[in-house]
């Protein structure tokens, strides 16, 4: 049984280019550099400034905001110069930043530091566009399948080791040790992988940095493509408390320690890490928009559950059936922006879809901090599983708008 299970492995391996397996391993190594601090970021802010959980959200919203800024750049850059030097100029660009913020001894400096690291992380859509570039259409959305494997495995273990690291030394070495993660990968890279930007036609001049920028016009004037940036958005503000208010909540109206709450987020990342690439080859040749209207029906029953459910089995149940959702979501979500783009403007069109994560980070948590401050908390759940519910219904009508538009949509991926 082991041996046929080491077959089925090397088959797998064999399925996908040397190429975008050392892409897979470096983005972990960078990842698992950041997974080693970033849980502890609202613990550090309070501790080190001495300040409470506005200043924390602030904080989040500043970086979502500058993140997306810097992911618009980096869409332009990716297009126009290569996806392997972005990469490499975000993480030498971001290590630094990350250990300036380790020496910031004020909290306005800090702020400071922390937007322009998120105007330096350039180099998100350039490795989408990578794992575009380096994947036939069919296999792309089990490549971000596996790109969210090795993400959902340096969260499964990160926390754990820089908590460790926690109680031997400071935080100040956490952020040390991401920069120097960083700056291994922007060698690897360098080293190791091969540019993927497809040739430009002899025929077909060059853009201008002008022109690509400029190029954005026409992602905003792909109305279905906006159109599903905006449904992901509802999609967004369903997942984003998850993090942002999932734990209070659980904390304050059934006394669940922080701990508890730390198990059930590792119980995500292990499903993820164990079931998304078994998940993802499951649903690779049905109709996309359908598979995302199924994970998100379950997002809103998933999260809404916990309106209703007052025990630890039931909030465990609640967690397994939205991470069900989320392994069905989150890897044909991103093929599916692949497929939207023509080949020539996938990295503006990977920018433009990080719309969907930046607005409900910025708002989100506010919103939900009003609801559970001035009403009765569980009517967030409530909330929630609505616009779930609006979500899914939106998918639907998507999938149905996709099929009408079909030849128009294939015309414009020539382009």
């Amino acid at each position: 049984m082991i041996k046929n299970q080491i077959e089925n492995w090397k088959k797998i391996y064999n399925e996908y280019p040397k190429t975008f397996w050392v892409l897979i391993v470096v983005s972990f190594i960078d990842q698992l550099g950041g997974a080693l601090l970033f849980p502890f970021f609202a613990l550090y802010i309070t501790a080190r400034f001495n300040v409470g959980m506005v200043e924390v959200g602030i904080l989040f919203a500043l970086f979502s905001i500058s993140n997306f800024v810097g992911s618009i750049f980096g869409g332009a850059l990716t297009d126009r110069f290569g996806r392997k030097n972005v990469v490499i100029f975000s993480l030498i660009a971001t290590s630094i930043s990350s250990v300036f913020m380790g020496l910031a001894s004020e909290l306005e400096v800090f702020y400071l530091i922390a937007v322009l690291s998120g105007i330096f992380s350039v180099g998100g859509p350039a490795r989408q566009a990578m794992v575009a570039d380096l994947l036939p259409e069919k296999k792309r959305a089990q490549g971000f399948g596996i790109l969210r494997v090795s993400h959902n495995l340096s969260v499964a273990i990160g926390p754990a080791i820089g908590g460790l690291l926690l109680g031997i030394t400071s935080y100040l070495t956490l952020f040390i040790i991401d920069a120097v993660a960083s700056i291994t990968v922007a060698l690897l890279f360098a080293v190791f992988i091969a540019e993927t930007k497809p040739e430009t036609d002899e025929a077909e001049e060059e853009e201008s940095v002008s022109q690509s920028f400029g190029g954005y016009i026409h992602v905003m004037r792909d109305v279905l493509f906006m159109l599903f940036v905006a449904v992901c958005i509802l999609m967004g503000l369903v997942y984003v408390n998850l993090n942002a208010s999932l734990g209070v909540y659980l904390r304050d109206e059934f006394a669940v320690a922080e701990a508890g709450y730390g198990m059930l987020l590792s119980l995500n990342a292990l499903m993820v890490v164990l079931f998304q690439f078994a998940i993802t080859r499951r649903v690779e040749n049905r109709q996309p928009l359908l598979v995302m209207a199924a994970g998100m029906l379950l997002y809103a029953i998933g999260f809404g559950m916990y309106g209703f459910v007052s025990t630890t089995a039931m909030f465990i149940l609640a967690m397994i059936i939205l991470t069900l959702g989320e392994m069905l979501i989150a890897p044909v979500s991103q093929a599916l922006v692949a497929t939207f783009s023509p080949e020539k403007m996938r990295g503006r069109y990977m920018a433009v879809f990080g719309i969907s994560w930046m607005v409900p980070f910025a708002v989100g948590p506010y919103l939900a901090g009003l609801i559970m401050d001035n009403m009765d908390s569980r009517i967030l759940w409530y909330i929630v599983a609505m616009v779930g519910i609006i979500a899914t219904f939106g998918f639907l009508w998507l999938h149905t708008k996709m099929k009408e538009n079909k030849p128009v949509v294939e015309l414009e991926a020539t382009i």
